[in-house]
């Protein structure tokens, strides 16, 4: 029986006039060809639509550019594959969905080609030139051999640095948004840039998985839940499509993210199902175990359900609700826990806001005399809950300066008018005899965490702690999303009218209404509720609240009073 024929090689002249076979070859269609041998050799086989993006082609023109490198693809007589399964058989595949990506070259096709410099094999650094990539020294790789997948590359401190400048914008609220004047020349102000910076440097399947978790992230952060679910759409189908370094991770990140969207989607059965879920299953629930920083992440949301679903149930079950709220401060101190093991006082300062605020709901709702509350024997749960939220406050001076959160000064200044027991639509003048806690009775119940509030940040007045917030977010130097915002509207509106600015109360209560409809019904219904109930008749006529939306009372209890 005779042998079958050997492959027939295929050979790419890189140096101008580029060729294959000895004939000129369109660029494009050459680079893209020499990108994916690069890719199989390297890279693990996969080729995407970004790799060639500023390459060799724009947005505008990429279906162009693939239709005819395809044509020569047939034309040079080589098979080359599309999608992510690089399993199949090119032949079987769909060429409808060819112009989506990624591409690749089965093995057979990849030992046929053949890179050349000048007629001889191109070394690693010559092809990287070629292809635009950073060129990757490697210590025992010999012109044409295949570097190992998993080497690390100085490409990769391009890409950390790059990482690393997202996750600190983040912590800084510059999410969107750039900083007025912040930044380097250069060098991208917002969180949502420099993700996608890293995401043109990503060079390994795992750091274009990261890349697209982050982005989820951040769009999560910024409120946009569509946006967030998109890219862990994308991040499912990059780590299901072949084994990605760090999947475990990655999966239980996804899971966590995910129940995060549900979260601000006030869909607690799903948000629970989701990381009851990932707590039940056997990889995800290793990595929960192992990992600070996802542990950290799974019971501080888990602890937040709780606490919603605790108020949710506070006046038809009191034992349930009961049960509930110990569970949820049981799960922050887990929470704060993971946070200090790992290292991020960003973390745990998110998670000390958290505790002090439901230690304040819970006393709210008649849950004032759970065992975790009182188990010093102090009952006041107002001092409490201010003491966890100035510990929070602490821990944002003690990073970078920046990271301050707005929650803190919403939530204190919910307190402090907490007490205040105004009939609903009262005069101006009943409104303005009620006695909220001023800057300095809050300072004087934080104790020892006193100094948290200096005078930079926390004006003496709260109206002007509420107008600084506004003022940055307005100017750019922060990005507040849209419960933040509304939340700081609304505070801001109910102490500049208690100063008698009526104005300045009837302008952010304007710019509320507009906001409103951006945030999900149960939180819009809070909105509403306490602008019919909490502030002064003559107010509420001239600004009109928007209609209650079509949401029961207890739905606005379980949103957790908008944590």
């Amino acid at each position: 029986m005779p042998k079958p024929a050997a492959p027939t090689p295929l050979s790419i002249e890189l140096t101008s006039p580029q060729s294959v076979n000895g004939r000129r070859a369109a660029f494009q269609s050459l680079w893209l060809l020499a990108r994916m041998k690069h890719a199989h050799d390297a890279e693990g086989g996969l080729v995407r639509l970004s790799d060639l993006r500023g390459e060799v082609t724009g947005a505008s023109t990429l279906r162009m550019v693939v239709s005819r490198a395809f044509r020569d693809f047939k034309a040079w007589n080589v098979e080359v594959g599309w999608g992510e399964d690089t399993q199949r058989e090119p032949r079987f595949l769909n060429d409808e969905r060819r112009s989506q990506g990624p591409f690749w070259l089965p093995a057979a096709e990849a030992k046929r080609v053949r890179l050349l410099v000048g007629g001889r094999a191109a070394t690693a650094a010559e092809v990287a030139s070629f292809l635009g990539l950073r060129s990757r020294k490697l210590a025992s790789a010999e012109p044409g051999s295949p570097m190992p997948p998993d080497a690390v590359h100085l490409q990769d401190a391009a890409f950390w640095k790059q990482l690393v400048a997202s996750q600190q914008a983040a912590r800084q609220g510059r999410l969107m948004a750039p900083v007025a004047g912040g930044g380097t020349p250069g060098q991208p102000a917002s969180a949502l840039e420099s993700i996608r910076l890293a995401g043109t440097l990503a060079a390994t399947d795992f750091q274009r998985a990261l890349v697209t978790l982050n982005e989820a992230m951040l769009w999560r952060r910024l409120g946009d839940n569509e946006q967030a679910r998109r890219r862990l759409q994308a991040l499912k189908k990059q780590r299901l499509a072949h084994h990605v370094a760090g999947n475990d991770y990655l999966g239980a990140m996804e899971c966590i993210v995910s129940a995060w969207c549900a979260y601000t989607a006030r869909d607690l059965p799903l948000a629970e199902s989701l990381l009851g879920g990932m707590a039940g299953d056997a990889a995800r629930g290793l990595v929960l175990r192992h990992h600070p920083d996802v542990r950290f992440e799974w019971c501080n949301l888990w602890a937040l359900v709780c606490r919603s679903r605790a108020l949710g149930l506070a006046a038809d079950d009191k034992p349930a609700a009961a049960a509930l709220a110990e569970e949820a401060l049981r799960r922050f101190g887990e929470a704060l826990a993971a946070a200090f093991e790992s290292h991020s006082f960003d973390a745990a300062q998110h998670v000390a806001a958290n505790m002090g605020m439901a230690a304040w709901l819970f006393d709210r709702v008649g849950l004032s005399d759970l065992p975790a509350l009182t188990h010093d024997g102090n009952a006041d749960t107002t001092r409490r809950a201010v003491q966890w939220i100035a510990f929070s406050e602490w821990l944002c001076g003690h990073t970078d300066g920046q990271g301050r959160s707005a929650w803190n000064a919403i939530y204190l200044m919910r307190i402090a008018r907490g007490h205040c027991r105004a009939e609903p639509q009262s005069t101006l003048a009943q409104f303005r005899a009620q006695k909220p806690l001023d800057p300095a009775a809050i300072s004087k119940l934080a104790g020892p965490l006193a100094d948290a509030f200096d005078a930079a940040h926390w004006p003496a007045r709260w109206v002007d702690v509420a107008q600084a917030r506004l003022a940055d977010h307005l100017a750019g130097r922060r990005r507040y999303p849209g419960l933040q915002h509304c939340s700081l509207l609304f505070e801001h509106a109910w102490y500049a009218a208690h100063a008698g600015d009526l104005q300045a109360a009837e302008q952010s209560l304007c710019l509320l209404r507009e906001a409103l409809p951006q945030l999900v019904p149960s939180d819009r219904a809070y909105f509403t509720e306490s602008w019919n109930d909490t502030l002064p008749a003559e107010l509420v006529l001239e600004t009109k609240p928007p209609r209650r939306p079509a949401v029961r009372k207890k739905a606005v209890r379980k949103s957790g009073k908008l944590s």
